[in-house]
């Protein structure tokens, strides 16, 4: 079994997931309604809105899309977690994560990890950011 976050956005899932690739690397497929095969197309005010993006960094993806219906603001309830390599990865993704959002938990140590912070980036998603604890030796 495998779970996977989709994520919805109100009109910047290009611009969330461009930049998440900017941040994790990956490959990144960008579906915009216009491209879906249909006989009638779609609106003129959806046709560059996308109806499925997916991010795929190693065995992880995380997928997602723009809301048709304006109604999505931010995401409430959940978290996105990653888990860079190490210490300084964490770092550098935490920073990217939280540029131009809300830091809600400054990067820290705590007694499961030598770095964990929480923040909701500037598309309204919230990151919960973890580095591996070391190896007991």
């Amino acid at each position: 079994m495998d779970f996977r976050a989709y994520l919805f956005f109100g009109g910047n899932c290009r611009d969330a997931f461009t930049r998440y690739q900017e941040i994790f690397g990956g490959d990144l497929t960008l579906l915009r309604m216009a491209d879906v095969p249909s006989e009638e197309p779609p609106p003129v005010e959806q046709a560059d809105m996308i109806i499925h993006a997916a991010l795929v960094v190693g065995d992880a993806t995380v997928m997602g899309s723009d809301d048709p219906t304006g109604g999505s603001a931010g995401a409430q309830g959940m978290s996105v977690t990653c888990a860079p390599d190490d210490v300084p990865s964490t770092e550098r993704v935490f920073a990217a994560l939280a540029d131009g959002g809300e830091v809600t938990a400054p990067l820290s140590e705590t007694f499961f990890s030598p770095a964990f912070g929480m923040c909701v980036d500037r598309f309204g998603i919230p990151w919960m950011v973890v580095a591996p604890a070391p190896e007991s030796g």
